[in-house]
């Protein structure tokens, strides 16, 4: 199923879409993307969902990315005597890891790591940020707060740390469980939560083994500062602005979306731009305009993807919340203005062979009548490359892994075709101009332009181009090995 954009839709799945039938209307309005939120549903539920997305795509013959979003460690407050308590400010607030019922002086806080870590004018934000209290002193097992912003705090509220690097692993004893359990499901990304350093990263690669693609989500101050080193860590990155603005003032966030978004394409590593796009279409079936305009700016800065949590996992208008970000991706791509950002914000980056063959592959398809730059990739990095380049032209990345197929359709521009076995460079021409024929992307008469590597079936081995017509006779009629 071939779209007419460029930038992937991520819609998760959850009660409002766990059915074949909403599922497959979702891809068809155009979900590229599953995310499956290991914070909700048993492992029997995944399972299911899981199922239904493959049977999706092969009754589609249409690769279909699934996510798998790991809850990471969830820092909240004990429970309270009465529920809830109204806090105020200028008053005294303690946290400690005493059983008892909390009241309006103090709750038990179950982290001893957080003790541990923090420091007196330190800060403690709960209830996504709606609380702020500031440490006027601690000890190993207790923080004497002052109220800064008050408000109601209740039972289990989460608690965010905003200055202090926590010595909290990513990956909680439940994400290891989840992370084999989807890893033996068969999904294509990890999504990991609470990514502070590159290490965390590793520490997943590690359990996934190379059964999954690891994904860093942005979303702790810390992991900005040390963002280079997570970027290289990972395979791609997902800008959760949800727990980004709590922990940041949310001045900061734009800037940051932005910054990141331009080193992931630098990179030639996907970048999902998430939370709260379309918010009110959880209960509207028409977005705000300005969350149209939020939309269209993420597509503008070049992201990989945009993303849908609650508005398709649990809102009353799935369907059009995917449809509406379809129509606001198809406008902004067609927007002029659009293509010139993306030709403004490409740098010469790399300087492998493989960056030269798709830069030239991308000039050569931008000042000629080529109506496709086809790529053959057997673990995705040359698709990625291609991706990188933003090219005028569409891009068909065909692979002879199902798996790479899938992992490709999160990036930018990617129509990915499974092929069978390639070992002669003018078999991967008669198989790209067969996919491009095939996908409407050219005709008889046109031409593509075609990449590969030489010895086949070697991953990272991109060293040859042709432009090819399409005209399977003309092809055969060249002696080319």
């Amino acid at each position: 199923m071939r779209r007419h954009r460029n930038v992937k839709i991520v819609a998760t799945l959850g009660p409002a879409s766990n059915d074949y039938e909403m599922i497959r209307a979702l891809h068809e309005a155009g979900a590229d993307v599953f995310r499956l939120n290991m914070s909700h549903g048993d492992h029997s539920e995944i399972k299911v969902r899981h199922e239904i997305i493959r049977q999706v795509e092969k009754d589609l013959n249409s690769p279909i990315t699934i996510l798998a979003d790991l809850q990471g460690p969830k820092l909240r407050v004990g429970v309270f005597a009465n529920g809830e308590e109204e806090l105020v400010p200028g008053a005294a607030f303690r946290l400690d890891l005493d059983d008892a019922e909390g009241d309006v002086n103090r709750v038990k806080l179950p982290h001893k790591e957080i003790f541990d870590a923090l420091e007196p004018g330190a800060h403690l934000l709960v209830n996504d940020g709606k609380i702020k209290l500031r440490v006027k002193d601690c000890g190993a097992d207790f923080a004497n707060c002052e109220v800064v912003v008050g408000g109601t705090i209740s039972n289990r509220k989460g608690v965010n740390v905003p200055d202090v690097t926590l010595p909290l692993a990513a990956l909680s004893p439940k994400d290891r469980k989840d992370l084999e359990f989807v890893c033996e499901l068969g999904v294509d990304w990890l999504a990991l939560s609470f990514v502070q350093r590159a290490a965390d990263v590793e520490d997943a690669r590690k359990l996934a083994k190379g059964r999954a693609a690891i994904l860093s989500k942005i979303e702790k101050p810390n992991a900005v500062k040390s963002f280079d080193s997570i970027l290289e860590a990972s395979d791609g990155i997902m800008v959760a602005r949800g727990d980004l603005g709590v922990e940041l003032p949310v001045q900061n966030v734009p800037p940051i979306q932005k910054q990141l978004v331009r080193k992931c394409r630098a990179a030639a590593k996907p970048v999902i731009v998430a939370t709260q796009m379309l918010e009110s279409m959880i209960d509207s079936p028409m977005p705000t305009r300005a969350e149209v305009s939020d939309v269209a700016t993420a597509i503008y800065e070049g992201a990989d993807a945009i993303m849908l949590s609650a508005e398709s996992a649990a809102g009353s208008y799935p369907i059009e919340a995917v449809t509406t970000m379809n129509n606001v991706a198809g406008e902004v791509e067609a927007d002029p203005t659009y293509t010139d950002i993306m030709e403004a914000s490409r740098k010469a980056e790399g300087k492998t062979v493989a960056d030269g063959i798709v830069s030239a592959a991308r000039e050569i398809a931008e000042t000629t009548d080529v109506k496709a730059i086809c790529c053959f990739s057997q673990s995705g990095t040359t698709a990625l490359l291609v991706s990188r380049e933003r090219p005028r032209v569409p891009i068909i990345a065909l692979t002879n892994h199902i798996e790479t197929a899938r992992r490709l359709s999160l990036s930018w521009g990617t129509n990915c075709v499974v092929t069978g076995p390639v070992h002669r460079f003018k078999d991967a021409v008669v198989a790209a101009v067969r996919a491009a024929k095939a996908q409407n992307l050219a005709g008889e008469d046109d031409m593509v332009v075609v990449t590969a590597g030489v010895p086949f079936n070697t991953p990272g081995s991109t060293n040859i181009l042709r432009v090819a017509p399409c005209a399977e006779r003309l092809i055969y009629a060249v002696e080319q090995e």
